[in-house]
This record gives structure tokens, C-alpha cells and sequence, in this order.
């Protein structure tokens, strides 16, 4: 698509035609230089790699703080079962239905939107857009920002408008997120006959004694900010499903979405303490680490204000769920919240979201670009 002139939308507007883009990951299917053609007066950073798009786009207003508003223009495969096409938005009874409304297009279309009208800051305002949230990420979000560090251009402070909200609009903030930690433990035995177990080595029976120090275990008490990080065993399988034959080996994968306060060597540990004597291997991955916003940063203390202000709700402070961009943000040291509206179909069939909390997240965005 040229950068030919994009007419004036009003946020609703915006909305819909962002969701007619078929932008499936980790294709933008135009969407980015259509962003890019409706805020002319924006300068544009692009770095383009492994088939993803990102875009960053910057105005300085003055000499204060660089505030940047990130998000992801890509959409998971729509499935079956949709009573509309998910990439024609349907509007019905006050709600917009298709593929993205939640996750994430509305917040794109409220910051966009924001962008679009402020002609005032005390500093730099910025947005940086990605194809590639919903897939690996490998060359989204995160080259990104090593190019905006290697130039000097790191924001200061980043609002990431996934969708946080739980039950009403402004609600709940998510000012971090627990890392996740995959585990692939292997107990080795020895094959035998199931009528002579004593010429076998049994690793069912082996980790069946201290099988409930690993499953569901907390490894540690959580704080004001996250809950325990929690063993969760995902997977147990052995044997030859066969009915005479003892197995050699018993598989057993697990995960743990970590809190700040336990750390992957601290999951290896435990393992080695509970499997003491046993013959066993373990290899441990690391998909994302946690981070946590201070409650007192000023991003924080910013959006809350112009939630209460726009709502008239206290929203709450949350990591839950599970992971972001706003991870990468957080590893490059950037104070970073999310904030979207309710999240209930993301990735359904009939996403879906409505006009008023579409319209009410744009309030807030622009409400808090005028006194950040």
C-alpha cells in the first residue's frame, strides 16, 4: 500500500477498518503502512525481519519524558464456528464482532487514535507496532527494541494495550508477569517382567513416593504482586502399554510460571532434592522471565488516575495470565503497564468486544497524554 493521504476517522471507525485487515501472524496484510499513513506527522523507524513487521513511529513534542504505546496488529487463525466472517466486523446490539476486537485491536485503534489528536505533550510520544505477538516473537517486539537501544531511543515509559479488564471496563491493570519455566524430566529404570518386579527397576514405582513433592508444589510464598510459583505437571507417560513388561523409563514434563522470587536454578534444586538417589535427567527451558512494574512508577500512578477519572473505577494491580510484549519492555528496563478492555473471547469463536469500552479506553489513552 502507497502512504497516500488517510482520511480522519473517529476511533469506532478506525476500529472497524483495522479489523478488515486479514493480518494472521505474522502477516501485517497492510495494516502498518496504513497506521503509518493515518499519522503523517510521525517519524518512522522500521525493522523488518524473518518475514515480521515492525513499525515505530515518533514525535517530539518537547524535552520531557518519551511515553510509547506498544501492542501487536497480528490475530491468531479465526477456526470454526463463527456466525459472521471474522474478518468482515459485524456490529450488533452495541458490540463489534471479528477476529481481533479484544486481542488487540481495539487497543491499537484507541492509542492510534490518541496519537492522532494530541497536539500537545512535555516530551516524545511514540508507538511501536508488531506482526509477530501471537507466534514466537523471535523477530518482533524485541529486535525492535535492540534497535531503538542501539540509537538511543528507548522509551521511557510504555502502556501495552493488551486486553486486561476481567469483569468491567478499568478493572484491573496488569503491572507485570510471571516468567514460565517448561521442565523435562526423565527417571530411568530398567525394563522387566511385570511377574519378577524384583530383577527390574520400576521408575513408576520409584517416583510414585515423592511424586506429591513435585505435583502442584509451591516453590515459593508469592508476595503483594504474584501468587506462588507452582509446579503444574503437564505430562506422565511410560511403558510399553503392554501389561507384562515393567517400563524402563518414566517421562514427565512440567511448567512453571514463575514469580520474581524463584529462578530456574532454584526449580533444578528443588528436583535434586526430591529426587535424591534416583537415576534421572532433567533439562530445564526458560520461555520468559518476570517482571514487575513498581506500584509507584509514574505510568502507574498516570493511567490509574485517568481510569478513576474516565470510570469512575479503582482498578487493581494484576499479573496474572500469561505472557506479553510487555516482557520485553520490562527486560529492557522500561516501566511498563498493560491495559485494554475486557478480556472473556480472546481467541473464540465471535470475538468480540463493544463500542463503549472501545470509545472508554480512548478516553483514558488521551486523558492520560494530557497530564502525563
Amino acid at each position: 500500500m502507497q502512504n497516500n493521504h488517510v482520511p480522519d476517522l473517529d476511533v469506532i471507525d478506525l476500529f472497524l477498518k483495522l479489523l478488515s485487515f486479514e493480518s494472521i501472524t505474522p502477516d501485517d496484510a497492510g495494516s502498518l503502512d496504513f497506521i503509518k499513513a493515518y499519522l503523517p506527522g510521525y517519524e518512522a523507524i522500521w525493522v523488518n525481519e524473518g518475514g515480521v513487521k515492525n513499525l515505530f513511529l515518533y514525535k517530539k513534542f518537547g524535552e520531557g519524558d518519551h511515553l510509547c504505546f506498544a501492542g501487536h496488529v497480528d490475530v491468531v487463525p479465526p477456526g470454526n464456528n463463527w456466525e459472521s466472517d471474522p474478518f468482515v466486523p459485524l456490529v450488533k446490539d452495541g458490540k463489534i464482532y471479528a477476529r481481533g476486537t479484544q486481542d488487540m485491536k481495539s487497543g491499537v485503534a484507541a492509542f492510534v487514535q490518541t496519537l492522532k489528536e494530541a497536539e500537545t505533550f512535555n516530551g516524545t510520544l511514540s508507538l511501536l507496532l508488531t506482526s509477530d505477538e501471537e507466534g514466537d516473537a523471535k523477530f518482533g517486539t524485541v529486535i525492535m527494541l535492540e534497535h531503538l537501544k542501539e540509537i538511543g531511543m528507548l522509551p521511557d515509559y510504555c502502556i501495552v494495550a493488551e486486553p486486561t479488564c476481567e469483569k468491567h471496563f478499568g478493572d484491573a491493570i496488569k503491572i507485570g508477569r510471571r516468567g514460565s519455566i517448561n521442565g523435562y524430566l526423565t527417571v530411568h529404570g530398567k525394563h522387566g517382567h511385570a511377574a519378577y518386579p524384583e530383577k527390574a527397576v520400576n521408575p513408576v514405582h520409584q517416583i510414585s513416593s515423592v511424586l506429591h513433592r513435585l505435583a502442584g508444589v509451591h516453590l515459593d510464598d508469592g508476595d503483594e504482586d504474584f501468587a506462588p510459583s507452582q509446579m503444574v505437571i503437564t505430562d506422565i507417560r511410560g511403558g510399553m502399554e503392554v501389561t507384562n513388561v515393567t517400563p524402563g523409563e518414566l517421562k514427565i514434563m512440567f511448567n512453571v510460571r514463575n514469580s520474581t522470587k524463584t529462578t530456574q536454578e532454584d526449580v533444578r534444586l528443588h528436583i535434586d532434592e526430591v529426587l535424591q538417589g534416583l537415576d534421572y535427567t532433567l533439562e530445564l527451558t526458560q520461555g520468559s522471565y518476570p517482571f514487575v512494574t513498581n506500584h509507584d512508577s509514574k505510568v502507574v500512578r498516570a493511567i490509574r488516575k485517568s481510569i478513576k477519572k474516565i470510570t469512575g473505577v479503582d482498578t487493581k494491580l494484576s499479573t496474572a495470565g500469561g505472557t506479553s510484549d510487555a516482557r520485553f519492555m520490562g527486560a529492557f528496563g522500561i516501566d511498563v503497564v498493560e491495559f485494554g478492555v475486557i478480556n472473556d473471547t480472546i481467541h473464540a469463536p465471535n470475538e468480540r468486544t463493544t463500542i463503549e469500552e472501545v470509545k472508554a479506553l480512548h478516553r483514558v489513552f488521551t486523558d492520560m497524554v494530557e497530564v502525563f
